[in-house]
């Protein structure tokens, strides 16, 4: 399982008006792109595939946030940020706390899928697509 890079100052919706976005409190800190989940308290926090109940992740920071801030979590669209390895080749929950990887973690907890935009360049992004009904296990 390979990590997938972030540069959290290049995380940004593709196409903000037809993505799913909602702001949460954070409930530590919070780093732009990293995959969040969410507590019983109602709060975002940093999500994880190898620690009981943060492999529920519902979505990717927009934005960094320090305990207490709000922070704008995509729950579905198009994500920039991220060094993506194959075309539809989906992404993965780490076991290392807010990343992502090319292969499952502990738990299997798919986040989205590598797609093309439509510039000359065929740019990769991650379309991240999360129910936030899913239980994984």
């Amino acid at each position: 399982m390979a990590e997938i890079a972030v540069t959290a100052a290049q995380v940004a919706a593709v196409f903000p008006q037809k993505a799913e976005i909602y702001s949460f409190i954070a409930t530590e800190a919070i780093t732009a792109g990293q995959a969040v989940y969410f507590l019983s308290t109602g709060k975002a926090g940093v999500a994880d595939a190898n620690a009981s109940g943060k492999q529920q992740v519902r979505g990717i920071a927009l934005n960094g946030a320090a305990a207490g801030q709000a922070v704008d979590v995509l729950k579905r669209g198009h994500v920039a940020g991220f060094t993506l390895g194959t075309y539809n080749t989906l992404v993965y929950l780490s076991d290392t706390a807010g990343s992502l990887a090319d292969a499952a973690g502990t738990v299997s907890a798919p986040v989205g899928r590598i797609v093309a935009l439509s510039d000359s360049n065929l740019t990769k992004v991650l379309y991240v697509d999360l129910s936030w009904t899913s239980v994984f296990a």
